[in-house]
């Protein structure tokens, strides 16, 4: 019993107190490249098999290309001479005209030729001509400051074109295909020229070429286009997105874009007169926007697509190769302008890339040539060979892989051939003098529409990939080979090994440059066997799970299989099933060869195959807080293919953990505890751990009291509660006392009484603390009325 006071302050210790009245659970949830040849007569269907286990997965190869490639930019493959020429004069649609020569500004003779613009050499000189007689010069003499440059007429008597018949004459049906009637040229370039109409139409009016009908293709039409006019030149412009598919959005201009179109589209017609040529336009020059004007041409439909651009090639730009290989297409792209050097999209197996010569002729007789300085050529770091490059083909040996350039065209800008050009917002006509790979390459692919015209008139298939035929129909016949090209075996591009043109292929100029009567004869009645084409994949599996997949296979005849790169316990059964019993984890590029047991021919296919490692369970560690005594559960529930069991250690005792991953425990005891759980794969072994770090506290006191009546004079009692489950000690403080009011105490109960209390009205409050620095508190109102 305690003395009467306004203030009473008393402890409860060591007392044995419930459990935790309250508790938080906290939840955690723990979770290629190919040697194949086109075939015009069938297209590459890519079928993949059923796989035979349920973690195989086989992704067909989209041509689609990996991040870092999709963002490089290409660059055009131009060059012009840095003077402005004088504008062609009457003579300028005849072949037997003197070369036309002109010396180059002293002032300008140090520019470097290459992606130079009209635009740039007025801005360093307005008045950047200066004639000489073209009778001085019949030959390119770039030491001297002087450069000579040809009309198409001459180009096409240098090289054996047919010469253009008289304006307005009737044609025959083989004279319109001599000119490439019914056939499509696909120009593919970045950015845009909003001139190239007009550059067009004043270029053929110089030189007496046919004129070509502006044709509108809507974004919406629908695809494969029709037929091309077998009777005249049509010109459209559309544009590209990286999808592939038509846009209305207008690229931007570019001058140097806009230079390396105007002479595409200017020298494409100048070769095939009567083609039909669509431009395709992309928004940049990235990899991924071109190869989407790619795939624009192939759903446009059969045709020559003429790439004058290129950048440098890696492991990854090999995906792109199946968009290079569209039945009926044939694909050119220049080797590049900066000697000896390899580049994208020439280095596709599927792609024919054309390198460049210095060409001298004199209106008559034979035409002489040499490898150009500036051209590209070389062997791929990752292309395997293709089956066209082989031993047989003169002076090929036995790369080690794809090697360009496959053919050549004059490509010196001392050696130039004429280009229209118009600046934007002008209608003047500005002549250049272009080379680089970029006038090798449209020129090469008009010969290609002059050839798939000759052959559709005589009923044959369009050539598709021309490989198959210039390396094994042409070059390894040696009479035929020496009849249908030029062998140029002088020149360098580099001071390496291979660097210097020579007798039979070489990496400058391929095969060698055209004669383009005897070429055209042999490729318009020759038969071409396509050899087989072999898809690429992805293909995705787990360590120790067994991995089998069907090779994507299109061949005329049957065909046997040979894997290269293979892993140790991979093979190929006779059906094209790729099997591995036990696959090792790591990343595979397996080169799957298919040959043609009639033809010979061989195409491959590039698999790459990754193989993941096998993974432990995973489970993520946490921080769960409780209550004394109150109810305790979270899930430690693993994420894993397989079922696994679950074990805990250093756990307190009552915790458990079910089959589940559900860790639970009925009465908490206050703390902090580090539970480790561990999960085992049941078919694997592998294990895998976490850690809980378990926070038990208590709830902290609880204080309940009744409001306590009396009248004045006789004796009144109350009781007041404290519940503080955890605590060791309890410290209560009472203030607002009235005199008289004593108090007893029973555990953690205060029983207040008053013998005589006094009329009125009063407030107890209760502090209650404890040992945890938990705290509550109560006013407990008293009223006392008068008897």
């Amino acid at each position: 019993m305690m003395k009467n006071q306004n203030l009473t302050k008393f402890n409860a210790s060591a007392l044995a107190l419930p459990a935790l009245a309250l508790c938080t659970a906290a939840l955690l949830s723990a979770c290629g490249g190919g040697g194949a040849d086109n075939a015009a007569e069938a297209p590459l269907v890519l079928h993949a098999a059923p796989l035979a286990t349920g973690s195989t997965t086989l992704v067909l190869d989209p041509g689609t290309l990996p991040a870092e490639d999709a963002q490089r930019m290409a660059l055009p493959s131009f060059h012009m001479a840095p003077v402005e020429l004088e504008a062609p004069d009457e003579h300028a649609d005849s072949a037997a005209a003197p070369v036309h020569a002109q010396a180059v500004p002293a002032e300008f003779r140090h520019l470097s030729t290459r992606r130079l613009t009209m635009q740039a050499l007025h801005g360093r000189h307005p008045q950047a001509m200066r004639s000489q007689s073209s009778e001085a010069v019949a030959a390119p003499a770039a030491s001297s400051g002087v450069v000579a440059t040809y009309t198409p007429a001459q180009i096409r008597a240098a090289y054996g074109l047919p010469a253009l018949p008289a304006a307005g004459s009737a044609l025959t049906a083989a004279q319109a295909a001599q000119l490439g009637a019914g056939q499509t040229i696909y120009i593919l370039d970045a950015q845009h020229d909003p001139n190239v109409a007009a550059e067009l139409a004043a270029f053929n009016t110089k030189f007496s070429l046919p004129a070509c009908t502006t044709k509108t293709i809507a974004p919406a039409a629908s695809l494969p286009l029709a037929a091309a006019s077998t009777s005249g030149c049509e010109l459209a412009v559309v544009y590209s997105t990286a999808r592939g598919v038509m846009t209305a959005t207008q690229p931007a201009y570019d001058s140097g874009w806009a230079s390396e179109i105007t002479l595409d589209v200017q020298w494409a017609h100048a070769t095939a007169p009567l083609a039909r040529i669509v431009l395709i336009e992309t928004a940049d020059s990235s990899y991924d926007n071109l190869l989407g004007g790619a795939k624009l041409a192939n759903a446009m439909g059969p045709g020559i697509v003429s790439m004058s651009f290129g950048g440098p090639e890696s492991s990854g730009t090999m995906s792109s190769d199946s968009v290079f290989a569209a039945a009926g297409m044939t694909y050119l792209a220049a080797t590049g302008d900066s000697g000896a050097g390899v580049s994208w999209p020439a280095v596709a197996p599927h792609v024919l890339a054309v390198g460049g010569t210095t060409l001298s002729y004199g209106g008559s007789g034979l035409r002489s040539e040499v490898a150009w300085s500036g051209t590209g050529g070389g062997v791929s770091s990752y292309t395997p060979t293709p089956s066209y490059q082989s031993s047989a083909v003169p002076g090929m040996g036995a790369p080690a892989r794809r090697t360009v350039a496959d053919v050549a065209f004059n490509a010196d800008p001392s050696s130039g051939q004429y280009v229209a050009m118009i600046a934007p917002g002008s209608s003047t006509v500005r002549w250049g003098s272009v080379g680089g790979t970029s006038l090798s390459t449209p020129q090469w692919a008009g010969l290609i529409a002059v050839a798939n015209a000759t052959r559709a008139l005589n009923g044959k298939a369009a050539m598709g990939a021309p490989h198959a035929a210039l390396y094994g129909g042409i070059a390894s016949v040696p009479g035929t080979y020496a009849s249908a090209f030029a062998d140029i075996a002088a020149g360098s591009d580099g001071s390496c090994a291979a660097c210097t043109a020579k007798t039979g292929y070489d990496q400058l100029t391929g095969l060698g440059t055209p004669n383009v009567s005897s070429l055209l004869s042999t490729l318009s009645g020759l038969t071409i066997a396509a050899a087989p084409q072999v898809g690429s994949a992805s293909i995705k599996g787990t360590v120790g799970t067994a991995l089998t997949f069907t090779v994507s296979t299109v061949a005329a005849n049957a065909v046997s299989y040979t894997l290269t790169g293979a892993p140790s316990g991979m093979s190929i059964a006779s059906a094209g099933v790729v099997s591995w019993a036990a696959p090792v984890a790591g990343t595979y590029a397996v080169t799957v060869t298919a040959k043609d047991s009639k033809t010979g021919l061989s195409g491959q296919g590039v698999y790459t195959i990754v193989i993941a490692p096998l993974s432990a369970p995973v489970l993520t560690a946490g921080t769960i807080s409780g209550k004394v005594g109150v109810a305790l559960s979270f899930s430690a529930a693993a994420s894993n293919a397989n079922p696994v069991t679950y074990a805990l250690s250093g756990a307190p005792s009552g915790m458990t953990i079910s089959t589940t991953g559900m860790v639970s425990w009925a009465k908490p005891v206050a703390g902090v505890y580090t539970v480790s759980v561990t999960a085992k794969d049941s078919k694997t072994g592998l294990s895998g751990q976490a850690q809980y770090t378990v926070q038990i506290t208590n709830g902290g006191p609880v204080i309940a009291a009744a409001a306590m009546t009396g009248v004045a004079g006789k004796p009144m009692t109350g009781l007041i509660t404290i519940v503080d489950t955890g605590a060791s000690s309890v410290s209560i403080t009472i203030s607002g006392v009235p005199l008289g009011m004593m108090f007893q105490s029973s555990g953690l109960s205060v029983m207040p009484y008053w013998n005589a209390p006094v009329a009125g009205s009063y407030q107890l409050k209760v502090v209650v603390t404890d040992n945890a620095g938990g705290s509550a508190q109560l006013t407990v109102p008293v009223t006392v009325t008068a008897r």
